[in-house]
């Protein structure tokens, strides 16, 4: 990962090296990622380099996490089994 952070703490920004490093991906998933709006970016610079800020990065995973939990408990539900067609 980029080690420009400020002395004593973390860099504010990840570029989508680290942004895919963290979340164990190619530096192209995390570009769709971030090019679908799944996860939130700034382009800075005159190149115009993508940024994810480490807060955002944080509540994605966070999110993440929270979307695989309902996912696993829907599932393990007595409704998972249920079709549109039992209501009709």
């Amino acid at each position: 990962m980029n080690d420009d952070s400020p002395a004593g703490g973390l860099a504010r920004f990840l570029t989508l090296a680290d942004a895919a490093e963290l979340l164990n991906i190619s530096p192209r998933q995390a570009y769709a990622l971030v090019h679908s709006g799944e996860l939130p970016a700034i382009r800075v610079g005159a190149a115009g380099h993508w940024r994810v800020e480490r807060s955002v990065m944080e509540s994605y995973i966070e999110a993440k996490y929270e979307e695989t939990r309902r996912y696993t408990l829907w599932n393990q539900s007595d409704f998972a089994n249920v079709t549109a067609h039992s209501f009709f």
